[in-house]
């Protein structure tokens, strides 16, 4: 798999954002940025998974394997949302909750 810079610029456009700003969301200097999209650098694999999260995207999406933008998954932390990941905790742990708050949960998108 070869990053595809042309998806990282589609991304960006897509989020209506400037190189800076993408750059600073991601916590790296505009010149790394600008040589990711111009193919001069290659990110690492856990790189692309970062821009990936901070993105709200696919990895595959951003290999070019998938045109798929949406994610595969979601990162719940503790630290940033302590009664969610409590929760799904709990959810991990217990099957009978798991059952119970997927039925709730239907209940509630139905309405």
């Amino acid at each position: 798999m070869k990053f595809q810079p042309e998806r990282l610029i589609q991304l960006r456009n897509t989020l209506n954002i400037n190189k800076a700003e993408a750059a600073r969301r991601l916590n790296i200097s505009p010149m790394v940025y600008g040589r990711y999209e111009n193919g001069q650098r290659e990110p690492s694999y856990p790189t692309v998974g970062f821009i990936a999260q901070t993105f709200n995207c696919n990895v595959d999406f951003l290999y070019g394997t998938s045109d798929k933008t949406d994610p595969d998954y979601i990162i719940v932390s503790s630290s940033n949302d302590p009664e969610l990941y409590s929760l799904i905790k709990m959810i991990k742990q217990d099957s009978n909750v798991e059952g119970r708050i997927l039925t709730y949960a239907r209940k509630l998108l139905e309405k």
